[in-house]
């Protein structure tokens, strides 16, 4: 029996138990001395530990941080580029703008008089009837009926037939039924330009003077003024005459700037000039 109780007894105070608690208890003895003893003695030795904690800390935060600073960089980017791609659309626009004026104003085919009046095109088809424009300038600044109205590199367009204090219309020489003197090919070949419609002309010659595609078509201004050349010739084998489709030379319905002027020189055989003042 006294054997027995005994290794119980060695059982609960095993050598392992009995190390394990002897340095638990050794343990807490020295930290609870230490703290009586030297009571600021942790507080240093752990200082170092806490200060790199907080260094680690503070760089985590710049860190993640730095995502948010990223995020706000790429959105300020993205409307800085919104911004840089409308102010190059508005120097696209004013560059063709100046060019337009300088073609006008600059040309050689133009010549320069005081009575030329630069005019910003506000209505175009299909705004307005096809072959029929109008323009901002009128009788304040000088603009009456009759006056011709030029395009870039000074091709003649049409002519003003009505005028307001402030806008003025211009007929197109290609308005169906309008007639215009000019000459057609390398010989000079006079003939009557009939207006076709939609910026397009028509003329009728005999196939004798050897027209052919490509041949310019000019109108007096003074001088000879290009205003289309022959893309197509129709016309029976058997006839003596053919037809010309004229193109013009410049696309009437895309400009922006005309200038007009009067250049003293009847172009058209038939012009009925306005009586009135509405556009």
């Amino acid at each position: 029996m006294k054997k027995t109780f005994l290794a119980k007894r060695n059982a609960i105070l095993s050598s392992a138990n009995l190390s394990w608690g002897t340095l638990a208890l050794i343990f807490a003895v020295c930290v609870l001395c230490l703290r009586l003893l030297a009571p600021n003695l942790l507080l240093q030795l752990f200082a170092p530990a806490f200060g790199a904690s907080n260094v680690i800390a503070a760089q985590s935060h710049s860190f993640f941080s730095s995502f948010s600073d990223a995020a706000a960089l790429a959105a300020r980017n993205d409307q800085l580029v919104s911004e840089n791609a409308v102010l190059t659309n508005e120097n696209i626009a004013l560059e063709q703008r100046i060019t337009d004026v300088i073609a006008l104003a600059g040309s050689a085919n133009i010549q320069k008089s005081a009575t030329g009046i630069l005019a910003g095109v506000v209505i175009r088809p299909p705004e307005s009837p096809y072959d029929m424009i109008i323009v901002t300038a009128g009788e304040r600044v000088g603009v009456t009926p009759g006056l011709e109205a030029f395009g870039g590199g000074g091709v003649p367009i049409g002519q003003v037939t009505s005028v307001t204090a402030d806008f003025s219309r211009v007929t197109l020489f290609s308005t169906p039924g309008m007639v215009t003197r000019g000459w057609v090919g390398r010989m000079s070949v006079p003939i009557d330009i009939y207006g076709a419609g939609a910026g397009a002309f028509s003329a009728s010659l005999s196939r004798s003077a050897n027209v052919v595609v490509g041949d310019n078509v000019y109108v007096p201004g003074p001088g000879m003024l290009p205003i289309g050349s022959v893309v197509r010739i129709d016309g029976d084998p058997s006839a003596t005459n053919v037809t010309l489709r004229i193109a013009p030379r410049t696309n009437p319905f895309s400009l922006t700037w005309i200038e007009l002027r009067d250049t003293g020189v009847a172009i058209r055989n038939s012009f009925v000039s306005a009586t009135s003042t509405a556009l």
